[in-house]
């Protein structure tokens, strides 16, 4: 079978969007791309931000190839599928310019495994994946009787069709990736990187997939969730791969970078440097070492909360007192050129006593962003404690919510973002 895997081209203009704008590679695209190989089928790859093509120049490359089956993302990387654009319009763009030119259509992401019936009216796709997507694909391949395929849904005669809930992926074993070199050479953003010695091209590289934490904020319940780490060798071997292509910074997209001795020793004769998100109550100062030893250069510490009873609104679960956090986070500094502890704002801190620790920080050489508003995702805890398991309008809800509920939106958005109805107005109308 032949088979397109797209991500789109995206643009966030008006949007509440909190993830990086840059291009990165299309983590489940890839392992996808290895799984359906590997079962002899015939694939083609595309990126419309890495190959600068616009979504209706991707649908003439689609309508090219001539697939059985096109499979497209709603959101831009897996790195992003836990803050993911809240509307549909990109992959319906890219979906409305196919026009029926590349087989059966399949979407995956965060959208149609949360809520699974708007993503099918508002995309026209035959079928979404729910949950991690990459078994599914293959799966679908294989099957002329999709109906059959679990963790998919579809419509049938209006109605919503699901076949079993959402998909957990095995990752253990996942091989290590084969990125085209045209691709690698269009990376040059380092994320979250800012340090002045940024050599080489960019790229993402998943070592773990999950977290065992269930912090309120979180959206991960439908994908992403439970706590699994891949096989040492095949990352290894795929970040030698990216070296070998001129790569001189990994970004791991892992929920949660816990301590890998090692992952880090093996880090530290490899000409690469990298950064991870992380809880910095995790790491004992001897491991900071390593990881700074490693070529850490860019530590985002999820701390959220400067204060005990924020941390505890948000199920952080941190045992640890926010003197102790901070001297962690300075301790860090001392290896790691970039520190950041991460903020959100929440309603029971004393905007006095957050002010207190962000200068404590930041005069040590930490970076504490301004605390930013607090997006429900229909797939994080928050969203269900106010409304319960996600509607038809579950992106809806949450994204008036969030409209009315601030003034001031997080420093990457240059205006106030449009109504998810205005954003999806042009594109979403199956």
């Amino acid at each position: 079978m032949k088979v397109a895997l797209v991500n789109p081209f995206w643009t966030y203009e008006d949007s509440i969007y909190f993830g990086c704008r840059q291009p990165h590679l299309p983590l489940e695209l890839g392992y996808s791309k290895a799984l359906l190989e590997a079962d002899g089928h015939q694939v083609l790859m595309l990126d419309g931000q890495i190959q600068k093509l616009d979504n209706a120049a991707l649908a003439d490359r689609v309508a090219a190839f001539a697939p059985a089956m096109t499979v497209v993302s709603t959101a831009p990387t897996y790195l992003f599928w836990r803050c993911a654009p809240p509307e549909l319009r990109v992959p319906a763009d890219f979906l409305n310019s196919l026009a029926g030119r590349g087989g059966r259509t399949v979407a995956v992401g965060p959208h149609g495994s949360a809520t699974p019936a708007p993503t099918l009216r508002k995309l026209g796709a035959d079928v979404v994946v729910r949950g991690e997507c990459e078994e599914v694909i293959a799966e679908l391949a294989r099957r002329d009787n999709w109906n059959a395929v679990p963790h998919t849904a579809h419509l049938h005669e209006g109605k919503t069709v699901g076949n079993g809930g959402v998909h957990a992926s095995s990752f253990v074993g996942h091989p290590p990736l084969n990125w085209p070199s045209d691709w690698i050479a269009a990376h040059s953003h380092h994320h979250h990187r800012f340090d002045d010695n940024q050599v080489g091209f960019g790229a993402e590289v998943e070592a773990s997939r999950g977290c065992p934490y269930n912090c309120s904020f979180c959206a991960k319940i439908d994908f992403r969730d439970a706590y699994r780490r891949r096989n040492h060798d095949a990352i290894v071997t795929e970040i030698d791969r990216l070296i070998g292509q001129g790569v001189g910074y990994v970004y791991f997209i892992d929920e949660i970078f816990l301590p890998q001795k090692a992952l880090l020793e093996a880090l530290v004769d490899r000409d690469v440097k990298f950064g991870v998100q992380t809880r910095i109550d995790l790491w004992k100062p001897e491991l900071l070492e390593l990881l700074g030893a490693a070529g850490c250069v860019s530590i985002e510490a999820g701390l959220e909360s400067l204060t005990v009873e924020g941390r505890a609104v948000l199920a952080k679960r941190c045992r640890l007192g926010t003197e102790e956090l901070a001297a962690l986070l300075v301790n860090a500094r001392r290896h790691v050129p970039f520190v950041q502890a991460n903020l959100i704002g929440v309603i029971e801190d004393d905007p006095a006593l957050v002010d207190h620790w962000r200068k404590h920080l930041i005069d040590r050489g930490v970076w504490a962003n301004e605390p930013v508003p607090l997006y429900p995702y229909p797939s994080s805890p928050s969203y269900r404690e106010l409304w319960g398991e996600p509607d038809d309008l579950a992106w809806e809800r949450a994204h008036e919510h969030y409209l009315a509920s601030f003034r001031t939106f997080s420093d990457i958005q240059e205006k106030r973002p449009r109504a998810l109805a205005e954003l999806e107005a042009t594109c979403c109308s199956h």
